[in-house]
């Protein structure tokens, strides 16, 4: 299955944990050069050296996805340090879930400036490049709540439904230039992402239940796997996945 992921260069958001991690170490296993972005340098510069160490190729570089420049010059990172950019997975994401009467805008800017702002840049910054190589993958991350929404998310399904809608919708325009997109939508998985719900009560219930029932991080990097390793002639365009015990 790692045929095509070795040698492949990919850019990874929200790198410097959870499912981002979990991807960024399993891909530099099986031969891909990544280029992490994400805000913390520390916890970055800790994984490109565990990169290294055993063998991979790896680079690093602060990035808030909020800010286009940011995600454009990650990717030109990528591209001045290893030749080329194969692969765009917009993995950075925020789930303040709160119920909307507590009026918590200030939240709601931040998961439309990072869910949805935060993926177009990531498609922006790449797609000059894959238009002209006439070769690409973009993965953007979605959720379970981007099929299904549910109270106390209304704005994050939105979002989330929003990465569906805009990856379709890329799919149809890039398929003569040979570039593939594939959108995963994760039920609950063992990340940091609960840890940015503030609202009293309801994320101490979030984050029990999530605990309780979990997947692991790698979960994901298994999927991402799957989807890249595919032959160029195969586009993975969804896959949704969630722990067997999960309801929703």
């Amino acid at each position: 299955m790692t045929d095509n992921i070795s040698g492949k260069v990919i850019v990874i958001t929200g790198a410097s944990s959870g499912m981002g991690e979990a991807t960024a170490r399993d891909l530099a296993a099986k031969g891909a050069k990544v280029a992490l972005g994400a805000r913390r340098q520390d916890r970055l510069d800790a994984i490109v050296k565990d990169i290294e160490a055993a063998g991979g190729a790896a680079v690093a570089l602060t990035t808030d996805v909020t800010k286009r420049d940011q995600v454009e010059t990650l990717v030109t990172k990528a591209k001045d340090a290893f030749g080329r950019v194969d692969v765009m997975f917009n993995n950075a994401g925020l789930m303040p879930l709160s119920p909307m009467e507590s009026l918590r805008v200030d939240e709601w800017d931040q998961m439309v400036d990072v869910n949805v702002k935060g993926t177009l840049y990531g498609i922006g910054a790449v797609l000059p490049i894959f238009k002209e190589q006439k070769s690409g993958q973009i993965i953007n991350v979605s959720s379970v709540y981007g099929h299904k929404a549910v109270a106390t998310g209304a704005v994050y399904c939105g979002t989330k439904f929003a990465v569906r809608a805009i990856s379709e919708g890329l799919r149809q325009e890039v398929k003569d230039y040979n570039v593939r997109v594939t959108v995963i939508s994760p039920g609950a998985v063992d990340t940091e992402l609960t840890q940015h719900i503030a609202e009293p009560d309801l994320g101490d219930q979030i984050r029990d239940f999530v605990k309780d029932i979990a997947v692991p991080s790698s979960t994901m990097s298994d999927m991402v796997a799957f989807a890249i390793s595919q032959p160029e002639n195969v586009d993975v365009n969804e896959i949704l996945f969630r722990p067997t015990v999960q309801p929703v």
